[in-house]
């Protein structure tokens, strides 16, 4: 990744007042600490975001861009109620788990990754550590000992999709990440942890937007047409999907833009324009407009074939969603007898992933989209055994135990948040002897295992899976059985 000079012109037009001159060395401890003071820090640990956090005058300390035994100089950037938030200056000692030779030169602008300056067998242990820590503050779950991560065969040029901000000018375009808590964009020029052909779209659509003048939306005023960039890369094929969210129609710039694009850029199959008028941090709108016939890509995860359309949910790690797939199934302990339930399936990756297994999947989705994509999948695959119905999980969880409904297997698998009480009351009225639950939150999993745990169904193990390399973020794969159930099954 590169930040073209100099570094405030290539952030968006909201910023932060000027801070206050630096004056470097040892601060006074007992000095009241305000926006603008330099303190030296000794950072102690790591915060669920990847953050370092260190104390001074007895006041806790975060410093994205620091990894524990980090000396460090820094700055006071916020002053809150319950948080204190600063920069980093300069490292005065490294800590010995830093890497002298990060694989990305840009990681203090970008923040995007906030681990990637460490050792990656230290990324690791700290992850692992994580989950651990998040089960053991429930006593039905400290006897869960986690093991390490199951890692995928890469940890840089992994990541197939990227949803990247346009911001800039015609003139002076960048494409980028929003800089943490902010507006500000981050100029994305060679991102290492993304796949090369990405790297190699971002950079023509730049030079496209010079060369054809379109106009880049404006936040402050609303003005302006081009405002996010969406890439989608098929590993199994080569082709790549290009969707440009746009304010407004705007045919004749993406148009331009688009044939520009595929003149320089092969792989490109597929150009969707999406247009977006909202005034939220929301990426898409409603409608897609396709500029090309090819409205899909063709992918593969593990066994499983996929098409996948615009805003279709998959994740953006090949390898480790194969790893979380195949951890999943052997979990299911599926014999080809089973009844299947897979909850906030999307577009059925992990309910086709258990359909050889199984003698029927029914898989559950609110976005009517996704399930539209499911079904076109199980035809793909040849899954017969496998529906999809789109519609609310706990209204569908009313109808199906109404009728009376029997399921061997429940797979899991809500957004970050986890999963309402009332959907794992409804899981539990349904009798399953296993319950399969696909998280990206340890906290939010804890907490959902320890309320089945009150319910009869104990948690057999916790597999974390390394998705998103350089990221603090953590999937776990956890297999929960029925007590009365649990001695008579076999076990993974």
């Amino acid at each position: 990744m590169t930040l073209r000079k100099p570094v405030r012109k290539k952030t968006s037009v909201r910023r932060g007042t000027p801070a206050k001159p630096l004056q470097e060395g040892r601060q006074d401890p007992a000095a009241q600490l305000k926006r603008g003071t330099a303190v030296e820090l000794l950072i102690d640990q790591l915060d669920e975001e990847g953050s370092g956090l260190g104390r001074s005058a007895g006041q806790l300390i975060t410093v994205a861009g620091t990894v524990p035994q980090d000396r460090c100089l820094v700055r006071i950037s916020h002053v809150g109620k319950r948080s204190i938030f600063a920069e980093l200056i300069k490292l005065i000692e490294p800590s010995p788990i830093r890497l002298q030779r990060p694989p990305c030169g840009e990681a203090a602008v970008c923040l995007g990754c906030p681990l990637i300056v460490m050792r990656y067998g230290e990324q690791l242990r700290w992850k692992q550590q994580q989950v651990q820590s998040a089960l053991s503050a429930y006593p039905a779950l400290q006897h869960l000992q986690v093991p390490r991560l199951l890692v995928p065969e890469r940890n840089l040029g992994y990541r197939t999709t990227a949803k990247l901000a346009v911001a800039g000018s015609h003139a002076d375009p960048y494409i980028g990440i929003y800089r943490r808590a902010t507006h500000d964009v981050v100029d994305l020029d060679d991102c290492v942890v993304h796949h090369p052909l990405i790297n190699r779209v971002v950079n023509v659509v730049r030079g496209g937007i010079v060369k054809l003048k379109v106009p880049v939306y404006q936040e402050k005023n609303k003005s302006g047409i081009l405002r996010y960039l969406v890439i989608r890369v098929s590993e199994s094929t080569g082709q790549v999907m290009v969707t440009f969210v746009t304010a407004r129609r705007a045919f004749n710039e993406i148009h331009h833009l688009a044939r520009l694009l595929q003149e320089q850029v092969p792989e490109v199959a597929v150009v969707c324009q999406n247009v977006n008028s909202s005034e939220g941090n929301v990426v898409f709108g409603a409608h897609d407009h396709f500029l090309t016939k090819q409205q899909t890509v063709q992918d593969r995860i593990g066994q499983v074939q996929l098409l996948i359309s615009p805003r279709s949910f998959l994740q953006a790690q090949h390898d480790g969603a194969r790893l979380l797939y195949e951890t999943a199934q052997a979990c299911s302990g599926l014999d080809s007898t089973g009844q299947v339930l897979d909850l906030y399936c999307g577009i059925g990756g992990i309910a086709l992933t258990m359909a050889p297994k199984a003698a029927q999947v029914l898989g559950v989705e609110l976005n009517k989209d996704a399930v539209a994509d499911a079904r076109r999948n199980a035809k793909l695959n040849n899954a017969r055994n496998c529906r999809f119905e789109a519609g609310d999980v706990q209204e569908i969880l009313d109808d199906l135990l109404e009728d009376s409904r029997f399921f061997d297997l429940i797979v899991l698998n809500p957004p970050r948040k986890g999963c309402d009480r009332d959907v794992l009351d409804k899981v539990v009225k349904l009798q399953p002897q296993r319950i399969v639950y696909v998280s990206c939150s340890p906290q939010t999993l804890a907490r959902d295992l320890d309320i089945l745990a009150a319910q009869g169904y104990h948690s057999v193990q916790v597999q974390p899976v390394e998705m998103f390399p350089h990221t603090p973020h953590i999937e776990n794969v956890a297999l929960i059985m029925r007590e009365s159930a649990k001695n008579s099954l076999t076990e993974p």
